[in-house]
């Protein structure tokens, strides 16, 4: 068990130095991108090609990190990582500068693939009534990034556009040598050995994925969909999130890193706090459930909060009995609830859905199913800020109200699920 624990904290603060990296920079693109004087469609296309990139190489690091182990992988993708934030640091002094943040991104992203390997890690590392807490400490390490980063993306932006680029990739560097001296491998490399030495048996990234399509009914497929389907739905909503700021409430570059820690520091204290005794007490599937109801709330609030256009004329009609500084505040207090259910949400979500996939399919096909997972996720992460962009581009409201029709239909998708994941039917697999 210490040893289990051991090899989780040090993923935790390999992950949460990661995390940080891709946080400064995330929340500039769309401020760069209106720089160069592009809408919500190249900003959606911008997010959608770091997912294309991922999507490619998910089931590639999947399947190698089951062949040749995790850690190698992962430090591959961290290096890949610390290119890219260089790239970033220097695009818009660059020649066809849109390019250049383009490149940024889709190096991040083939990097990025190594998602699911980090999942695999924390399947191989745990017992699987233990897996829904250690991917919820595991991803509030990550939103400890999540949180601290946009921070220092707005601080660093102060010394030019190439702080955020240089500060993130000296941490990316030193994320590496901390990553190579003390994370030790999870994999059982007598059974990759074996597993390399049977071809016969030996499951290809293209036939896993085809068999999501065509036999969707198993659990494994239903729970790759509902993480894909809900996983797009959000990082929809988030690609449009800094547009959707700086159009209805005047947010800046100078600004949104606060707005994206606020979120960050609630999905920490939710996942390192809550998540747990949550998952104890109600069980990964309906816990799963109630998440997708917060996510699904949470968006579509977020299509009707708008400021006040005259704040003065409402506090006359309210008798005075508000000052007009006060009643022009009063929108920003549903919109902190609305995106507080975000974090809220994809907390109860998905964690506790790759922790039900981990116990429906073996050990030995583990990491190509976690690549197939992100291979589909990746796919919605192309497809959404696209299409979210453009929907954005055409009337404000809409991506959030097709966003959260799409979550609340994943919850059909799961419904009866419970059998499938009982520790009994775990204990016999």
């Amino acid at each position: 068990m210490t040893s289990s624990k051991s090899k989780l904290w040090i993923l935790m603060i390999t992950a949460f130095i990661d995390m940080v990296g891709l946080l400064m920079v995330l929340p500039l693109l769309p401020f760069y991108a209106k720089t160069l004087g592009q809408g919500g469609l190249v900003v959606g296309l911008l997010v959608s090609s770091f997912a294309v990139a991922q999507l490619i190489t998910a089931p590639m690091w999947g399947r190698l990190s089951d062949a040749y182990g995790r850690r190698p992988a992962m430090l591959v993708g961290l290096t890949a990582s610390a290119i890219a934030y260089i790239i970033f640091a220097f695009a818009l002094e660059l020649p066809h500068s849109l390019f250049w943040l383009f490149m940024c991104r889709i190096v991040q992203g083939a990097g990025g693939g190594t998602v699911s390997v980090i999942q695999a890690y924390v399947a191989d590392a745990t017992q699987p009534e233990e897996r829904a807490k250690a991917l919820g400490w595991l991803s509030a390490a990550t939103n400890a990034g999540v949180a601290i980063g946009p921070v220092l993306g707005s601080l660093t932006h102060a010394w030019g556009p190439r702080g955020p680029g240089l500060f993130a990739a000296a941490l990316c560097l030193g994320n590496i040598a901390f990553a190579w001296k003390y994370l030790d491998e999870s994999r059982d490399m007598h059974e990759a050995a074996e597993s390399k030495a049977d071809t016969t048996k030996r499951a290809r990234s293209r036939d896993a994925v085809l068999h999501v399509v065509t036999h969707s009914a198993e659990p494994a497929s239903r729970l790759i969909w509902i993480y894909a389907i809900a996983l797009g739905a959000f990082q929809g909503v988030t690609s449009m999130l800094a547009l959707y700021l700086s159009t209805r409430f005047g947010v800046t570059e100078n600004s949104i890193g606060f707005f994206f820690a606020y979120t960050g520091v609630i999905s920490v204290l939710t996942r390192a706090l809550i998540l747990g005794r949550m998952v104890d007490r109600y069980g990964e599937v309906k816990l799963s459930r109630f998440g997708l109801v917060l996510l699904a709330t949470g968006i579509a609030a977020m299509a009707f909060t708008k400021p006040i256009s005259d704040p003065a004329r409402v506090a006359a009609m309210l008798g005075g009995m508000l000052p007009a500084a006060a009643v022009a505040f009063l929108p920003y207090l549903p919109l902190a609830l609305a995106v507080a259910l975000l974090p809220l949400g994809t907390a109860f979500t998905f964690p506790c859905v790759t922790a039900m996939l981990s116990r429906v399919i073996p050990s030995k096909e583990r990491g190509l199913y976690m690549g197939v997972q992100q291979t589909f996720g990746g796919s919605a992460r192309v497809i959404f800020p696209i299409v979210f962009g453009v929907l954005f581009d055409i009337a404000l409201p809409l991506p959030f109200l097709l966003s959260a029709s799409l979550v609340i239909f994943t919850i059909w998708i799961g419904m009866g699920m419970e059998s499938y994941v009982k520790p009994k039917a775990v204990a016999a697999a």
